[in-house]
């Protein structure tokens, strides 16, 4: 049996090596911090760029009148700047397309996840994907050449524009994204709480329901709340198909403009920097900042209680 000869930890080469990858895996730390820093320093940049225009707008317009006043015409003689009608109109359309993005969106996760073979799954999810693609143009003259002619076979009073038809082409565009992301949160669901649930008799649309999806509700809320944050945030639909009028109202059939449209009309460059009109498109930009922070904590809260109650 031969012995080998003792390593010499302190060796020169044992040291230079050592020290080498201490320094190479403290490059590598400094890299991620500096690239979270710079996600976190970026958003606090658009905050702070958000507040300090809005605080120009607000010394010579009330936060009450803002709130409250039911005409937003900033752009008129007549001046009026109630931000409702615009909220109206980007709440309206967002609820269309989640009511088409969600229910659908939801069950093409389950089929992908927990029905479709593998041959099936591989082909149909990089075809799902390929629609988060499309330039959102194209959906917004898909919608109005298309769509609204198609509704108004149905409708026959429904207008040549119409938050209708921008919600359901909306929703369309947001499956890919609640769905793959739902998926993925399934597919991550241990198997064995499967076959957990097959061995009490459960079936696999039961097991689906009533295993995975509480499992993965986690991934599958936070598919709900990109889909919400890119439906209140879409602009190109809604600036072609939904008829960029400020009306206050909560009828989808009706034209109206919401808050993404307004900044894509004033931002053409008719309107001098830093008049009170050009000031306008930072106001709205804040009110559609805070009301995507409201939806993300009230996705965030159910989310917890139903980690709670599960």
């Amino acid at each position: 049996m031969t012995v080998q000869p003792p390593t010499d930890t302190n060796s020169p080469g044992k040291l230079g090596y050592s020290y080498s990858r201490h320094v190479g895996e403290r490059f590598i730390e400094a890299t991620l911090f500096l690239m979270a820093f710079v996600s976190v320093a970026i958003t606090l940049a658009i905050v702070v760029m958000l507040v300090k225009e809005s605080v120009v707008f607000f010394e010579h317009v009330s936060l009450w009148d803002f709130l409250t006043d039911t005409q937003w015409t900033p752009l008129f003689d007549d001046a009026h700047y109630g931000i409702l009608p615009l909220i109206s109109g980007t709440v309206v359309s967002s609820a269309v397309a989640l009511s088409v993005a969600i229910p659908m969106g939801t069950i093409t996760a389950i089929y992908l996840s927990e029905f479709a073979p593998f041959a099936v799954r591989e082909v149909a999810k990089p075809f799902l994907e390929l629609l988060g693609g499309v330039p959102t143009v194209v959906y917004g003259y898909f919608a109005l050449l298309f769509v609204t002619p198609l509704l108004q076979k149905i409708f026959p009073q429904l207008p040549g524009f119409s938050l209708l038809s921008a919600g359901l082409v909306m929703g369309i565009m947001i499956i890919p994204y609640v769905s793959s992301m739902a998926e993925d949160a399934m597919r991550a669901v241990p198997m064995h709480l499967r076959e957990g649930s097959y061995a009490m008799g459960a079936t696999r649309l039961q097991t689906a329901i009533r295993v995975v999806m509480p499992a993965a509700f986690s991934g599958i809320a936070a598919a709900y709340i990109l889909g919400i944050s890119r439906a209140v945030g879409e602009t190109m639909v809604v600036a072609v198909a939904a008829g960029m009028q400020p009306n206050l109202t909560w009828n989808p059939m009706e034209p109206a403009a919401t808050i993404t449209a307004y900044i894509v009309q004033v931002s053409l460059g008719d309107l001098p920097h830093g008049s009170i009109g050009y000031q306008t498109i930072f106001a709205a930009g804040l009110t559609l900042l805070l009301l995507t922070l409201i939806f993300n904590i009230i996705g965030h809260m159910l989310r917890k209680r139903y980690r709670e109650i599960y």
